[in-house]
């Protein structure tokens, strides 16, 4: 026979009260069940824990350690189990979330202030990846959580839309079509583009070439980069134009202007983690993120 957490809990009950009858209502068992307990502890250790009187029970030299030993065992057992049950709540422990460009501008920093403020006890490591890296990522578990632009394909994956976002015009601020207060796709049919390679934003680039393809013509692109500040300093530069989302219209720079562009198309951008994956870390994540956008705007001025 093993050694049991009820035969502790018997133990330290009989310990504290010094008497079986006493000791065996704490714990809510009958008096005889409980002496049995202590006999089956002391067989099992080969040693006597008690002495045994008509008035009192005393602990034996033996007993007086092995009490120590069993208050230390029971109170590291409920310090792990509470920090188990944070875990599943959410409240302790590591989240790697990936986010793609953009979302620096488009309340990431506000979720992430609140997350850290609600849940203290959770390190957060961001990690700036585009969509192809986050699921790389999220299949070898170096992230938990991604926050890119559908379609999340792998049926291994869950998904929740967070954000919906339209696109608009990044234009030099000297150009011509900067004077106007809102702009049409067409407007921009002859003009030079800068763009992502699709190699890198696949998505993206797919989602805005059918736009321009709706409305009959294939954007010129004559310049290509990775990052968005690079695409709109190009911009600045007079290089050509770019579409960027909505989220990017805070970046000021100068040189640069955004306008609105009628009928534009929105893009969705989720949450993403392996679906298989049962953890309280990543749905806190999702509820304080929800939460804050959704949260009313404040008032302007």
């Amino acid at each position: 026979m093993a050694v049991e957490l009820r035969h502790l809990r018997h133990f330290i009950a009989l310990a504290e009260e010094g008497h079986f009858g006493r000791a065996a209502e704490r714990v809510f068992v009958v008096q005889q069940a409980l002496s049995s307990s202590i006999r089956s502890l002391e067989e099992e250790l080969g040693v006597a824990l008690v002495q045994r009187t008509t008035r009192r029970v005393q602990l034996t030299p033996a007993g007086e350690v092995f009490l120590e030993s069993a208050r230390a065992t029971l109170s590291t057992l409920a310090q792990g189990s509470e920090r188990a049950r944070q875990a599943a709540r959410g409240e302790v422990g590591r989240l790697g979330v990936g986010f793609v460009s953009g979302l620096a501008f488009g309340g990431l920093p506000e979720i992430v202030r609140r997350f850290r403020e609600t849940h203290p006890s959770v390190a957060v490591d961001l990690r700036e990846l585009t969509a192809q890296e986050q699921e790389a990522a999220l299949r070898s578990g170096d992230i938990d959580v991604g926050l890119m632009l559908l379609p999340v394909r792998d049926p291994s994956f869950a998904t929740l839309a967070l954000w919906r976002q339209e696109l608009v015009a990044a234009l030099p601020s000297t150009h011509p079509l900067a004077r106007k207060r809102r702009l049409h796709i067409q407007d921009l049919a002859g003009e030079p583009f800068v763009f992502f390679p699709r190699a890198v934003r696949a998505t993206y680039f797919d989602q805005v070439m059918r736009w321009c393809a709706a409305a009959g013509f294939t954007p010129r692109i004559v310049q290509e980069a990775i990052e968005v500040p690079t695409l709109l300093s190009l911009v600045a530069a007079g290089l050509g134009v770019f579409l960027p989302i909505r989220f990017f219209s805070q970046v000021s720079l100068p040189g640069v202007v955004y306008r609105p562009v009628v009928d534009a198309p929105t893009v969705d951008i989720v949450a993403t983690w392996p679906r298989a994956q049962q953890d309280g870390v990543v749905a806190a994540f999702l509820q304080v993120a929800q939460a804050v956008l959704n949260a009313p705007a404040p008032p302007g001025p």
